[in-house]
């Protein structure tokens, strides 16, 4: 009986840990746009395949939820390297949330529909 309580104690904070490292969320503030990005891996993973950017304009008040990644340079041997921020698509339209504060929504390859600065809020 004391191994299954013990197991079913592992398994409840197996369980706790794993939610808790599921949502680590920060919030740039841009002139325009309040953005929040929620990355869902594990605390400690150097990239993620599983981040959530919530954007809304501050004019419009319209609102778009996306899934995207980490994004980072590439060192020579194919591996990541420094962390730039966090990349979205939405057809052909690509977010780009970089590290330093850098707000870039561009269409195709070169029509910069929005570029602001803001404030990070972790």
């Amino acid at each position: 009986m004391k191994k299954c309580s013990l197991l079913f104690t592992l398994l409840l904070l197996v369980l706790g840990t794993a939610h808790a490292e599921g949502g680590r969320q920060s919030r740039l503030e841009t002139e325009h746009y309040s953005v929040s990005i929620t990355v869902h891996c594990a605390e400690g993973n150097v990239t993620c395949d599983n981040v959530t950017y919530e954007g809304t304009s501050k004019r419009s008040g319209s609102a778009i939820k996306l899934n995207g990644t980490t994004w980072h340079t590439e060192c020579a041997d194919g591996s990541p390297c420094r962390f730039l921020g966090y990349r979205f698509a939405n057809g052909n339209v690509h977010y780009r949330v970089h590290q330093d504060g850098l707000l870039e929504v561009v269409r195709g390859e070169s029509d910069v529909l929005v570029s602001e600065t803001g404030q990070w809020h972790y």
